[in-house]
This record gives C-alpha cells, structure tokens and sequence, in this order.
C-alpha cells in the first residue's frame, strides 16, 4: 500500500452490461462525454440499488456479481472523472479496497501505528471512528456492489477516517526508517500525502452528499 491509490488497475476482460444500463457501447472510451455520463449512470446504479437488501446472503451474490461482470472495467471508468464527484469517490473506495486486499499485512501495521498516534493528537479529532481494515474492505464491498443500505455520507466520513489513520501510521513508519533507506522514507511519505487528499476528498463529498448536491 505504498503507492497511489488512485492509479489505474489494468484494461480487464470486456465489460458485461450492469444494470440499469447497456454498459459495453462506451468500452474503448471513444467519446469521453459518453464516458463519463457511463460513469455516473454506474455510480447513481450503485449507490442506490439494493438498499432494501438486508440479507447477508444477498449482500454476497452482489459482491460476487459486481466482481464477476465488470466492477473493474467499471472503475476504470470512474478513474476519470473529478475526485469530488459521485463516480470519483467510488473510485477511490475501489483503490482503497484494491490496495488492502493486496497489502493487508500492511495495512494493519499502519492502521495500528497510525491510530495510536491519532488516539493522542488532534489529527483525526471529531472525525467519524476508523474502520480496520476487515471492516473497512466488508464495507466497501456492499458499497460497490450496491448492496449498502447505511447512511452514505458516514461511510465516506469513515473511509476519510481510515484514509487519515493509516496516513499518520505511515509518515510514523517513514520517520523510523533507518538513514540508509532514504527512497523508502520518500515513497512512504509521499503515500502518505496521497492518502491525506484522498481523505479530504471523501470529507468533501460527504458533505456534498449531505446537501444533495454529490453527482
């Protein structure tokens, strides 16, 4: 997890249709205003279908369904558009759910250095409470694979929490590298910013979505 994450997964297979929409018309990104109205459609489709699911077992054919057809393909088209935007903040739950999953040896060192730094500083205060890193990718997941039912604004508040968190546990590992690891430090601490406006994005949206304004 020490590198951007809002950097691009790879073109995957060609995307199957995700409802409400016929998807597979704007693979290529050819026209990048039917691009980025896709991206939209996919993100409003997301959000707000499955809402009414509270059962576990449908939660899980979600995840799988979303992952199985065409999540990544679908991201990918969220890449695109502005970080304080609906598709934008779903691309960087995406990245964030991506890069744990990858590093979560990782992740849970940070989180824990982080959060004891946080527990004593004003860093994150009044922010929501973090989630672990479990609890953080088990949320992303309903999110993506439009199986979320919570308020959404606390949940990016939550993932701006966590962002800060392993931020903080990060420039602490950065800080204690040893003098001849000078490149590590560097890659550390830049992650670290990343992860600081990442955090401020989300904060961002969450706002905008509390005001009916996220699209």
């Amino acid at each position: 997890m020490d590198g951007d994450y809002t950097s691009k997964s790879p073109r995957p297979h060609k995307p199957k249709p995700f409802a409400p929409a016929d998807f597979e018309v704007f693979a290529g990104g050819v026209d990048p205003s039917r691009v980025s109205e896709a991206a939209h459609m996919a993100a409003h489709a997301l959000v707000h279908h499955g809402r009414d699911a509270d059962d576990p077992e449908i939660t899980r054919r979600l995840v799988e369904l979303a992952d199985r057809q065409g999540l990544e393909a679908i991201a990918e088209m969220w890449a695109e558009s502005p970080a304080r935007s609906l598709p934008g903040a779903l691309w960087r739950l995406y990245a964030l759910r991506a890069a744990t999953q990858q590093n979560p040896e990782r992740i849970a060192a940070f989180f824990a250095s982080g959060k004891e730094i946080a527990q004593v500083s004003n860093v994150v205060a009044g922010a929501a409470e973090p989630p672990g890193a479990a609890e953080m990718t088990s949320m992303a997941d309903t999110i993506l694979s439009g199986a979320f039912d919570g308020e959404f604004d606390v949940a990016l508040e939550r993932f701006a929490a966590f962002c800060r968190v392993v931020a903080l546990g990060q420039a602490n590992h950065a800080d204690g590298a040893d003098s001849g690891n000078g490149s590590h430090a560097s890659k550390l601490t830049r992650s670290s910013s990343q992860l600081v406006r990442t955090a401020e994005d989300l904060e961002h949206a969450a706002a905008s979505w509390r005001r009916g304004e996220l699209d």
